[in-house]
C-alpha cells in the first residue's frame, strides 16, 4: 500500500469541502499522525440518495487513513420535535445501520475500519448527563436557538428539547474523543457553538469539515420529507425513472441542478482511474461522450450542448447501478421486516360500510394542496367583489387566481402573506378571467366572516400540504363531472381548537406543523 504524505492526506480529507474551520490545527496533526473524524446522522426519516454525498467524503477520509466514527444520533432524532418517537428510536437506529452499510459496500468501502456508535450508548451515562448540565449552565438560550436554526425544526414556540441538541451535538465530539466533526454547512452554527463553549468545560476545540448542501430533484434543498424532492434506496427503477423525468433540469443552469451536483459530489468521486460520465446519445444529438472531470461536464452543460434528458437518462443509469446492491440486501425477510417496523404506514381512517372503490373516491389524498404566496393583488376589472391574485406556487410563473375576499379582507393583509391553495380543480374563467386554483378559506355559518386558513411562517411556497395518514399521489386534475371536491369538503373544517382537519385527520406541512383559524368548527372552502 502507498504511503501518503500530509499533503495528499489532507488532498482526500477536504475535497469538495465548502468550509473548514481548523485549517492550522489539522495541518499539525497530519504532520504527526493520522485524524480521528466522526459524522453523525439523526435517525429519523429514511436516508435517500443524497447520503451517498457523506458517504463518499466517509471514502475519502479512509483514503487519507483517518480513524471513521458513523455516529447514529437516536436521541437527537427525538430531541427534534419527536421526529423519532421514543418507541421507535432502537427499530430506526438497526434500519440507519443496515442501509449506510448496505450503501458503504455498495460503494466499496471497507466496514471493518469503520466505528458504529449509537448516541445512546454513551448519551444517558452520568458523565455525559452531567456535563449537559453543565453545558446548560454556560450556554444561553438564544445562542442556543441560533445554533440549531437550520437544522432543528423551528416552531413559534419551541420545545426545551431543540434548544438542547446543540449543546449535546457539541458534547459528543469529546465523548467520541475525535479531532474533527464531519457534517454539511447547515450545522455551521453548531459547530460554532461548539468551539465557544466546549473550551468553557476544560474541553478542547476540534476541528470543522463542512459539505455543501445538495440540491432536491425539484430544486432547493433534499429533504426525506418531501417525497418528489429525494430518491429513497429502496426505490424500484421505475420510480427512480419517474422522479428523475419530474426533477428540474432548466437547460444551461448549472446552480440549482440536483442532478449535477449528485454526479459532481458523488459520481466523480468514485470513479476510479481512466473511468468517467459516459453520456450515450443518438448520433442527431451529437453521439455519445465521456467527460473524465466534472467542470468538462458543468461547462458543456452551461452552454445548453448536453440536453436535459440525456443528463437524466445518464444520472438513472448511474444511480441503479449503485443503488443495485442495496434493493438486493433489502430483499431478505429480516430486512423488510426491519424497514416495517421502523417506518410502520400511517393508519388511515376507514370509511364504514363503504365498497373500496368509494374509500378511493372519498380519499383526501387526491387533492393537491400546496401552500402559495401572494405577490400580487389586484381588483377585478369586471367584478367588486372579486381580486385577481398572483401566486408563487414553486412554479416558474405565479399562477392566477380569482377569489371572492373583497368584502374581508384588505389588500395589505393579502399581499405576502402565505395561504394554502386548492391548485388541482379543473381552471375557468370567472368575469372573464381565467381562474387556476382557489384559495382555502374558513368562514362562519352566514358568512359574514371569511378568512384564509393561516399557513405556518416557516412553510415554503410549493410545499406539498398533506391529510395526516394520507400520503398518496393527487390527481393530475379533479374529474368536475365526479364532484371529488365537492364530496370531500363536506368533512374538510376547522375543530374546536381552530386547526384544519379532514374527518379528524390534521392538515400538515412537510415539517409535520399544523394550519389553523381564528374560527373553530367552520368548513373550508
Amino acid at each position: 500500500m502507498v504511503q501518503l504524505t500530509a499533503a495528499e492526506k489532507k488532498e482526500f480529507i477536504t475535497r469538495n469541502l465548502q468550509e473548514v474551520l481548523g485549517e492550522e490545527k489539522l495541518n499539525t496533526i497530519l504532520k504527526e499522525r493520522d485524524l480521528k473524524i466522526y459524522w453523525g446522522t439523526a435517525t429519523t426519516g429514511k436516508p435517500h440518495v443524497a447520503y451517498f454525498v457523506p458517504m463518499c467524503k466517509v471514502a475519502d477520509f479512509l483514503k487519507a487513513g483517518c480513524e471513521v466514527t458513523i455516529l447514529f444520533a437516536d436521541l437527537h432524532a427525538y430531541l427534534d420535535n419527536q421526529k423519532a418517537p421514543w418507541s421507535l428510536l432502537e427499530l430506526r437506529s438497526k434500519y440507519y445501520e443496515a442501509v449506510i452499510k448496505a450503501m458503504l459496500s455498495s460503494i466499496n468501502v471497507p466496514l471493518e475500519k469503520l466505528k458504529f456508535v449509537k448516541g445512546t450508548d454513551y448519551q444517558l451515562s452520568k458523565e455525559y448527563t452531567l456535563d449537559v448540565y453543565r453545558l446548560s449552565s454556560v450556554v444561553t438560550q438564544h445562542d442556543a436557538k441560533k445554533a440549531g436554526a437550520e437544522v432543528v425544526k423551528q416552531v413559534d414556540n419551541p420545545l426545551l428539547a431543540g434548544l438542547l441538541y446543540p449543546g449535546l451535538q457539541a458534547l459528543d465530539e469529546e465523548y467520541l474523543k475525535v479531532d474533527a466533526q464531519f457534517g454539511g454547512v447547515d450545522q455551521r452554527k453548531i459547530f460554532a457553538l461548539a468551539e465557544k463553549y466546549l473550551p468553557q468545560l476544560g474541553y478542547e476545540k476540534r476541528i470543522h469539515l463542512m459539505n455543501p448542501m445538495v440540491p432536491g430533484l425539484a430544486g432547493g434543498k433534499m429533504s426525506s420529507s418531501e417525497v418528489d424532492s429525494k430518491i429513497d434506496l429502496l426505490d424500484s427503477p421505475a420510480n427512480i425513472k419517474k422522479k428523475l423525468k419530474r426533477a428540474f433540469c432548466e437547460p444551461g443552469n448549472i446552480t440549482d441542478n440536483g442532478l449535477l451536483s449528485f454526479v459532481k459530489y458523488v459520481l466523480f468521486s468514485l470513479f476510479k482511474e481512466g473511468e468517467g460520465f459516459e453520456i450515450n446519445r443518438t448520433e442527431e444529438n451529437g453521439g455519445d461522450i465521456t467527460f473524465h472531470n466534472y467542470k468538462e461536464l458543468e461547462i458543456y452543460f452551461a452552454e445548453s450542448k448536453l440536453h436535459p434528458g440525456d443528463l437524466k437518462a445518464t444520472v438513472e443509469k448511474y444511480i441503479n447501478r449503485i443503488l443495485d446492491p442495496i434493493r438486493k440486501a433489502f430483499e431478505t425477510p429480516e430486512l423488510q421486516k426491519l424497514s416495517e417496523a421502523a417506518y410502520p404506514p400511517p393508519a388511515k381512517t376507514k370509511i364504514a360500510n363503504s365498497s373500496p372503490s368509494t374509500q378511493e373516491e372519498d380519499s383526501p389524498h387526491r387533492l393537491d394542496i400546496r401552500v402559495g404566496k401572494v405577490v400580487e393583488v389586484a381588483q377585478h376589472p369586471d367584478a367588486d367583489t372579486l381580486y385577481v391574485l398572483k401566486i408563487d406556487l414553486g412554479e416558474k410563473e405565479p399562477r392566477t387566481i380569482i377569489s371572492g375576499l373583497v368584502k374581508f379582507v384588505t389588500v395589505e393583509e393579502l399581499n405576502q402573506r402565505l395561504v394554502a391553495v386548492l391548485c388541482n380543480l379543473k381552471p375557468s374563467k370567472m368575469r372573464g378571467i381565467l381562474s387556476e386554483g382557489m384559495v382555502l378559506c374558513t368562514s362562519n355559518a352566514d358568512h359574514t366572516v371569511v378568512e384564509p386558513i393561516i399557513v405556518p411562517t416557516a412553510a415554503t411556497p410549493g410545499n406539498r400540504l398533506e391529510f395526516e395518514g394520507y400520503n398518496g399521489t393527487p390527481d393530475e386534475q379533479l374529474n368536475p363531472k365526479k364532484k371529488i371536491w365537492e364530496k370531500l369538503s363536506a368533512d374538510f373544517k376547522t375543530n374546536a381548537d381552530g386547526v384544519a382537519v379532514w374527518k379528524d385527520n390534521f392538515l400538515l406541512t412537510p415539517e409535520g406543523e399544523k394550519l389553523c383559524s381564528k374560527l373553530s368548527n367552520c368548513c373550508i372552502k
